[in-house]
């Protein structure tokens, strides 16, 4: 069985009736913290399920390094759901998460952007011509130390041999959204970002797509903090279920099975 059916399985054991509960406790909200590439998606998955539930879902949306710190340093979260495998990993090494509530949900790309008036163009691959496409201006990345979407940036540059070019040009952004917001506002040339944020940003548009063998795959894993709730469970659950997927998909999201 994949191990995403297998998840979805224990989940549903040990929720059981999770929804009913959680109404008949009042509807008491639920605090999730989730990287920021998944806003459009999760609000609009969130709106579904307090529609559906009574419950009202509370999401804060930042970078997976950020989110994981705070959860280390006991903020008040039921469910995290991280950009990448390695915050994720962070938080169960100190026994943060429910383990055996851990999924990996989603996928994504990675893309090059450009304000939606520029005319830059060339193949993003290996001898693109970075360095001159970007002038006298900036790369807008997430911060590559600690961000997901950074990390995977610049695994990708350098497996292309372009890191070198673009590491001393960049523009460290906290979070991928924000880095999409320097390329937006026209504040930097060109912008490394996940499809999904580029699709949500009419003011940008994509200049290429990075090859998926460039950078390690892109991985959205959810799990259960230590203290989450039962309604927490619940929605976890919704967020692997069929119904949800036409909702992640139309963000452009890969959903995982």
């Amino acid at each position: 069985m994949p191990a995403r059916a297998v998840a979805a399985a224990a989940l549903a054991a040990v929720a059981g009736l999770a929804i009913p509960g959680a109404l008949a406790q009042g509807g008491a909200p639920i605090t999730i913290f989730a990287a920021a590439s998944l806003k459009n998606a999760l609000d609009d998955a969130a709106s579904m399920y307090g529609q559906r539930t009574g419950v009202r879902v509370r999401v804060s949306y930042a970078a997976s390094s950020a989110l994981a710190r705070q959860i280390e340093a006991a903020a008040p979260a039921d469910l995290f759901i991280s950009a990448d495998r390695e915050w994720m990993d962070y938080l169960q090494q100190r026994r943060l998460i429910r383990p055996a509530t851990r999924v990996d949900l989603l996928g994504n790309r990675l893309v090059l952007i450009a304000p939606s008036g520029s005319r830059a163009s060339f193949p993003v691959g290996r001898g693109m011509p970075l360095a001159e496409a970007l002038g006298a201006g900036r790369l807008a990345m997430a911060d590559p130390d600690v961000v997901p979407a950074g990390r995977y940036g610049k695994a990708a540059l350098e497996a292309l041999g372009a890191w070198a070019a673009a590491r001393s040009r960049l523009a460290r952004a906290e979070n991928v959204r924000a880095a999409l917001a320097f390329v937006a506002r026209g504040e930097c040339p060109l912008g490394i970002v996940y499809a999904t944020d580029a699709a949500a940003e009419p003011r940008v548009r994509i200049v290429g797509a990075f090859p998926t063998d460039a950078h390690p795959p892109i991985v959205y894993p959810a799990a259960l903090t230590a203290a989450g709730s039962a309604a927490a469970e619940s929605f976890l659950r919704f967020l692997g279920s069929a119904e949800t997927q036409p909702v992640f998909e139309r963000h452009g999201f890969i959903v995982l099975k």
